[in-house]
């Protein structure tokens, strides 16, 4: 990954943070996935930006790779076994048992990804499939 990514990564993240809609985001993610092909949390959060639009196969494909590059990532998993259920694809449990353990590990992690469910379902608030991986990962109140 070179700064140049980093720079465009944080620059994306922060225009997510403001509000600026998913789709718009798109295109400025895939371009830094296709700059730094092995940039794992940039194919995460353009996996997370495909759900929120409702393209789950494109989500699949984005969180496959991110999931190849690093298959520590909670949040890379959990995008996966989102968009599995999106697909009707199986095999959702390895994934969200892998994200648990790690999230058991780390209390910042598991905020982390607390946080993004919120958000998840602040965007898109009917997430049924979001909602169950909340459940299932023990994070609804």
């Amino acid at each position: 990954m070179t700064d140049l990514s980093k720079t465009d990564f944080e620059e994306g993240l922060e225009r997510y943070k403001q509000g600026e809609k998913a789709e718009d985001l798109i295109v400025h993610f895939k371009e830094i996935c296709n700059h730094s092909p092995k940039y794992a949390i940039a194919w995460t959060c353009l996996a997370w930006l495909y759900l929120l639009v409702d393209k789950p196969y494109q989500a699949l494909k984005a969180a496959k790779k991110s999931v190849k590059i690093d298959s520590k990532s909670p949040q890379g998993r959990i995008n996966l076994a989102l968009a599995m259920l999106e697909c009707d694809e199986k095999g959702v449990r390895s994934h969200i048992e892998a994200a648990k353990q790690v999230m058991s590990l780390d209390q910042e992690t598991y905020q982390e990804v607390l946080e993004n469910i919120e958000d998840g379902l602040n965007r898109k608030p009917d997430w049924k499939n979001l909602k169950n991986i909340e459940k299932w990962l023990s994070l609804a109140n």
